[in-house]
């Protein structure tokens, strides 16, 4: 497997929610529960559906890549290389692990946003870590 470009890492977020994995894949696989948590889209999942992320740059295109229910989503987001996974893991007891990976940083300069990747990654890691341990786990146990 090649390294990336810069080699920067993926963003990896993990956290146990205390819900079941079905309650959970109901809010990270439909367009209504990810924009409970995360940002307004058209997602289905569907394996090749195109559809768009309303991130604060402007409509974001995307691709659905893999769908595996209840356990993986995976998507391009954008047009620089970008994949998010969503993978979740039964832990039985009403408990489900949820791990988000965004991989793809082989780019010196994010185009929309005109800053290098490095800075770009840095300030989506903690973004992703406020998404994750807050948001989403409001979501889905609130």
């Amino acid at each position: 497997m090649a390294e990336n470009v810069q080699g920067l890492p993926d963003i990896k977020q993990t956290i146990v929610l205390h819900a079941s994995i079905q309650k959970v894949w109901e809010k990270v696989s439909s367009s209504d529960g990810i924009s409970a948590w995360f940002m307004q889209n058209d997602f289905e999942p569907k394996v090749g559906h195109e559809f768009h992320i309303q991130s604060p740059f402007g409509p974001s295109p995307c691709r659905v890549l893999e769908v595996e229910e209840p356990h993986l989503i995976k998507f391009s987001w954008d047009t620089d290389g970008w994949v998010v996974s969503f993978i979740l893991k039964d832990l039985g007891e009403e408990k489900t692990e949820f791990t988000l990976i965004h991989g793809g940083w082989n780019t010196e300069t994010i185009s929309k946003a005109n800053r290098k990747a490095s800075e770009i990654r840095e300030t989506m890691d903690k973004g992703w870590e406020q998404i994750v341990h807050e948001r989403l786990k409001k979501v889905v146990e609130g």
